[in-house]
């Protein structure tokens, strides 16, 4: 146990006890499955067939023992900030000049988005790329989610994140350093970037919050835009409804009562499985499955981090402290930070270059034909490739 006030930084090491697996596995063989409707597909929520394949594949050919063994390659650490600990992975470029850079992930998400990424971010040279565009990586795990949790008090909402993790970032000596995120992630870090600007050098997101239409646009705000940009802010606002319509009840849960919905889905794996997976095929650019997006084994690690942890409620609890902060439902505050998006079509929302412009400064904004939601697992490159040339950008002004 840690004590009050303690700053230390320490060693830590992913090592499951095998009673954990026993009871992870008995609890898969006991599932007690639903009835389902004939012919609905994904229309009512993850289909029974599909889930019932994937347990299957988890009960008795996924590796966790693997996967425990490539998260240990990383250098990883715990600290206390703001009473809560806090998980994170450092990984120091071979490259002495590297850029410093925080990325955060978010929900259902964790560090094992960034599997593919960190490679090619912290050694350029190894990866075919320029050691100028090296960054050494801090990969903290939220508060509340997997080896980060749970939280033991309320209150952790994003700027509460974001605060903690300006003081992990000093504590690890960097004095200056970009941050890069999207989900959770993305607020986290535009909300560092909006309030120390003295300490962040950049801003890069795969999801700019605040970006989308809350409402249909007038014909007056549409005759003010180029026709593509009408066109785009169109398409925003009926993907805008669909979610309301489809797509936004986990999230209201989550943001009215996550201790209620913490039962089922740290007494269930399967429940737990469906929950995350579900969010795998609808907010990325796959057609029948996740799989079609992201590698199943990397789906199923990052499920593993929630289950093993128990942290279901906790992690949800982000939703619930957001909805009843002092500042929810207040217009963003505006940041002066240099930013970049990198705008993924399948994502959940379609951001508008007019909106984000009134509160952002917006330096890149990418537009790719393909990749969504979890853009570190879907189309790790092309991230990786924005990422090097918004900071490599960065680094050439005067």
């Amino acid at each position: 146990m840690t004590k009050p006030g303690d700053q230390s930084v320490r060693p830590f090491r992913v090592d499951v006890h095998p009673d954990e697996l026993d009871d992870l596995h008995e609890r898969l063989d006991r599932t007690r499955w639903p009835d389902e409707l004939p012919g609905v597909g994904w229309a009512y929520g993850i289909p029974r067939d599909y889930l019932k394949e994937l347990v299957h594949y988890w009960r008795y050919e996924y590796d966790w023992r693997a996967a425990e063994a490539g998260l240990n390659e990383w250098p990883q650490f715990t600290t206390t900030v703001d009473g809560a600990n806090i998980h994170f992975a450092h990984i120091r470029s071979p490259e002495p000049d590297a850029t410093p850079l925080l990325m955060t992930h978010g929900w259902p998400g964790s560090i094992v988005e960034f599997t593919d990424v960190a490679g090619p971010l912290t050694d350029p040279r190894a990866h075919g790329g320029d050691p100028a565009d090296a960054f050494h990586l801090v990969l903290p795990t939220i508060p509340g989610f997997g080896l980060s949790g749970p939280t033991t008090d309320t209150g952790w909402e994003f700027r509460r994140v974001a605060a903690a993790f300006a003081r992990l970032m000093e504590r690890l000596g960097y004095q200056r350093y970009g941050v890069q995120g999207g989900d959770w992630g993305a607020a986290v870090s535009r909300e560092l970037g909006r309030t120390r600007p003295d300490k962040v050098i950049g801003v890069h997101l795969n999801l700019l919050p605040n970006s989308a239409p809350t409402r249909e646009p007038g014909a007056e705000e549409l005759r003010a835009l180029s026709t593509d940009e009408r066109e785009r802010t169109l398409a925003s606002w009926k993907r805008a409804q669909a979610w309301s319509r489809d797509r936004q009840g986990y999230a209201d849960i989550q943001a009215t009562r996550p201790q209620t919905l913490a039962y089922g889905l740290t007494d269930s794996p399967v429940g737990q499985l469906a929950w995350i997976a579900e969010k795998f095929k609808e907010w990325t650019d796959s057609e029948d499955r996740p799989e079609d997006a992201v590698n199943r084994d990397h789906m199923l690690t990052n499920v593993m981090l929630y289950w093993l942890t128990g942290t279901a409620g906790s992690s949800a609890r982000i939703y619930y402290e957001r909805a009843h902060a002092d500042y929810w439902g207040s217009p963003p505050e505006p940041s002066t930070a240099p930013t970049a998006l990198a705008d993924f079509p399948r994502d959940n929302f379609i951001p508008l270059r007019h909106i984000a412009d009134r509160t952002d400064n917006i330096v890149q904004w990418t537009t790719y034909d393909r990749g969504g939601h979890f853009a570190a697992m879907e189309q790790p490159e092309l991230l990786v490739d924005d990422v090097r040339t918004f900071f490599r950008t960065l680094r050439e002004l005067p």
